[in-house]
């Protein structure tokens, strides 16, 4: 993702002798996303992915890296934590938690078919089900507690529409949160941010799920809505494309059937999902951190698809 802490080689020479993966070769930063420090690590043992976490502290981090290990014994496609000498999946590197991980093949699909929202909602419904005996609870740490936090970091930068909107939504989710149906959703540990780029593909085949770190305890269906508002849209108009949403909600649906309260929810529950990523876009943009090679995601393109989805209902879970 973003470079936060800059590294060299050299940096991490003694750093890795812990780690059973031999001499280290290279290392190259990853400019994508926006929470943490990432690289492209080489070493005599194979590539990885070597990540400095800037927010998430040292006692959140098991939760996050835990789950992986717990999903990949269970045959779920996601890159497997690597431990040091020690049994240890986080360690400190220049005094911030750092984790290696494997790398995972293929590359990310930006123009995704049905095919590939197929392939996308068979594997959440798999992980979410091989997720329902993880141990370790911790919530969405950017759920309802976080958007009622934040929404008042924004408002003074938004004009008169905007912060109508804003207040609006919250208003509505707040109340959503508290009724019976929504308290009824079946939950577990979610990804949370299962965007395009955060899934690889090699041709039409899914070879994995990766960037687990805004993963915690919510309901499916909230994963489920995430993930519609990226692979399903039309990214200049935020309109769904219903044979996309067709092809993801038919494949999940046959490994994990949706519940008639989740039907209920599903609504509402797309606007809240679009309601997070525009609230952390916006808190992104005005509250910026100094970073190498980042520039904040736009916060208009989740502003167009809340309006859309308040606007116009989406085709039906099943």
């Amino acid at each position: 993702m973003a470079v936060f802490t800059a590294l060299q080689l050299d940096d991490i020479g003694q750093w890795i002798t812990q780690f059973p993966l031999g001499k280290p070769l290279a290392l190259k930063g990853i400019a994508s996303g926006i929470e943490n420090s990432n690289f492209f690590l080489n070493t005599e043992r194979g590539e990885y992915v070597l990540t400095i976490f800037e927010n998430l502290s040292f006692e959140q981090l098991p939760f996050y890296l835990q789950l992986m290990r717990h999903l990949a014994d269970r045959g779920v496609l996601v890159p497997a934590p690597i431990p040091n000498a020690e049994g240890e999946l986080v360690t400190a590197l220049q005094g911030k938690p750092a984790a290696i991980v494997s790398k995972l093949d293929g590359s990310s699909q930006m123009a995704p078919q049905a095919v590939h929202c197929a392939a996308v909602g068979a594997m959440l419904a798999k992980m979410h089900l091989a997720a329902q005996d993880f141990p370790l609870q911790q919530p969405n740490l950017r759920g309802l507690d976080w958007w009622n936090t934040t929404t008042p970091l924004v408002l003074p930068h938004l004009d008169d529409a905007r912060a109508h909107l804003l207040r609006a939504e919250i208003h509505f989710q707040d109340a959503f949160a508290a009724c019976a149906t929504y308290k009824a959703l079946p939950r577990g540990p979610v990804h949370a941010d299962l965007f395009r780029n955060n899934v690889m593909f090699d041709g039409e085949q899914l070879t994995g799920f990766f960037d687990f770190y805004f993963a915690g305890c919510d309901t499916w269906l909230f994963d489920v809505a995430v993930t519609v508002n990226d692979w399903c849209v039309d990214l200049d108009t935020g309109v769904l494309d219903t044979a996309r949403v067709r092809a993801l909600l038919d494949a999940y649906h046959a490994v994990r059937p949706f519940t008639q309260e989740e039907q209920t929810a599903w609504q509402p529950m797309l606007r809240a999902a679009a309601l997070r990523f525009w609230l952390s876009r916006l808190y992104d943009y005005y509250q910026p951190r100094a970073a190498e090679m980042l520039t904040p995601h736009d916060p208009t393109h989740f502003e167009r698809i809340l309006r859309e989805r308040i606007a116009t209902p989406a085709p039906e879970l099943f």
